[in-house]
């Protein structure tokens, strides 16, 4: 916008100045260079900047063919400048032509140049060039207009016009709409928060490098079903997004194996343990892993109830996300002398039956890892643990959200946020996921439900004290459904 208003400016001074001739003059000339330089630059420079990777010799490539193009064509617009002359009856358009169509090949070193930044999504740099380039030439064509130097001041002015305009043309290319899946494994807080912070990071990401990322059109909720995943898969492909996001272990592994024959890369958020869930290696999938810290959260068990002799787990045997964390509490216990009572549900009404064992087998605290058949099924079960007076350990906030006493991890806004990060440099910086590798995050979090603690009769203030060697920061919760 602001070129156009210099341009204008200036180009309505210069008009005022020269006579009506000598403006005509290179108007007549304009035709020419606006056709040259279509043809200069064949629609490379936007096939580079939508090609999704792109190497050094293919802009090298372009860089010589242009600069190559911009030659013959000036000398094919010289060999013709007496025949234009001619037809207009302007023997002075011979002396313009050899300076306006200079301007070809002054174009052609700049357009690769142009691309790559608007290909970086670096907006900033590429105005403040056109707009040094456009003041620059405006005052040059200005101090040769009241010099007396006639249609030549209006030639300077054309020249960094018709430049400006090659770079220009490259970025008009870039308001790029990107396609981005994001794939839900089912509902519950902290994988919902995980969504939420995705698609707010994109938006904001999305107005400072002036693209879209369309999110909206392409989100899609499994409900912890391998149906709905495998079919949301196909149908995301079919689409032809441009990445796919998903969140949680289950949804990550059907998402590859979805794009297996395709070039759509997957970011994953919430996988546990990316190693044991086969993505480390895989050349297109990266993430961002909510790795638990399993000894920590032992150690807050037996800080709130030392000499405690037997510990609960309670676990889907089907989650990839359970299992390491649970052979770490078993390890942990059996080093310290704890008794293990274990017991599994895959469903909300089993996760019911297996804390009803719990309780009855009398164990006083249960550990469940980040587990998501738990976490789905915690609002059913944590009233049944208040009554028996057992406390509920949990590998993440969304579990003491949803009324288990303590929730230890990651936090989940920051891991979206990270997630999101990923999404725009492989689509905007032209990063593939094998310059990516997955990011962990810092799991020190202690999240308590106050009413939680408070209707098993303990003190908040002495919990605290208890938990602070384990943890770097202690959060507090009431009871809900979803984060606020």
């Amino acid at each position: 916008m602001g070129q156009q208003v210099l341009l204008f400016i200036v180009g309505i001074l210069v008009a005022n100045i020269l006579s009506v001739k000598d403006y005509a003059l290179v108007g007549m000339l304009a035709i020419f260079s606006a056709i040259a330089n279509i043809v200069l630059d064949s629609g490379f420079s936007a096939a580079l900047i939508q090609k999704k990777e792109t190497t050094a010799e293919e802009f090298s490539s372009v860089f010589w063919f242009n600069l190559g193009m911009s030659i013959l064509l000036y000398g094919v617009l010289m060999g013709c400048s007496p025949l234009i002359a001619r037809f207009f009856n302007q023997p002075k358009l011979v002396e313009l032509s050899a300076v306006i169509f200079l301007a070809l090949p002054i174009n052609a070193l700049t357009i690769i140049q142009s691309t790559i930044l608007n290909k970086q999504i670096r907006f900033k740099p590429l105005t403040q060039i056109n707009l040094y380039s456009m003041t620059v030439s405006g005052i040059a064509s200005l101090a040769m207009a009241l010099t007396g130097c006639g249609s030549a001041s209006s030639t300077v002015s054309s020249a960094a016009v018709s430049s400006s305009a090659a770079a220009s043309g490259s970025a008009a290319a870039t308001g790029e709409t990107f396609k981005v899946g994001i794939v839900n494994y089912v509902d519950h807080a902290s994988l919902n928060q995980i969504v939420e912070s995705v698609e707010s990071r994109l938006d904001a990401i999305g107005k400072e490098k002036g693209v879209t990322f369309d999110y909206a059109d392409y989100y899609a909720n499994a409900q912890a079903d391998q149906s709905n995943l495998n079919q949301i898969g196909a149908d995301l492909v079919a689409d032809g997004v441009d990445v796919i996001v998903a969140v949680a272990t289950p949804t990550a592994a059907t998402m590859l194996a979805a794009v297996e024959d395709t070039d759509i890369p997957v970011v994953y958020s919430a996988v546990t343990d990316p190693a044991a869930a086969g993505f480390d290696g895989e050349e297109n999938i990266t993430g961002t892993s909510d790795a638990l810290n399993t000894d920590a959260i032992m150690n807050l068990i037996v800080a709130a109830n030392p000499g405690i002799d037997t510990i609960g787990l309670l676990y889907d045997l089907s989650q990839d996300a359970s299992t390491q964390a649970i052979a770490d509490a078993k390890a942990f216990c059996e080093k310290n002398g704890i008794k293990v009572v274990e017991k599994n549900g895959t469903t909300t009404a089993e996760v019911q039956m297996a804390a009803e064992a719990l309780v009855a087998a009398g164990v006083k605290a249960v550990f469940t890892p980040t587990d998501n058949t738990i976490m789905t099924a915690e609002l059913s079960i944590y009233e049944s643990f208040i009554e028996a007076g057992v406390q509920h350990y949990t590998g993440a906030d969304s579990f003491a959200l949803n009324g288990a006493m303590v929730g230890y991890g990651v936090d989940y806004v920051q891991l979206g946020e990270a997630t999101a990060d990923m999404v725009s440099q492989l689509l905007c910086d032209g990063k593939t996921p094998a310059d990516l590798p997955y990011q962990t995050f810092d799991n020190g979090i202690v999240t308590i439900n106050t009413e939680t603690a408070e209707a098993l009769g303990l003190d908040l203030a002495a919990l605290k004290e208890a938990f602070k060697p384990y943890c770097t920061e202690i959060c507090e919760v009431t009871t809900a459904e979803n984060f606020s």
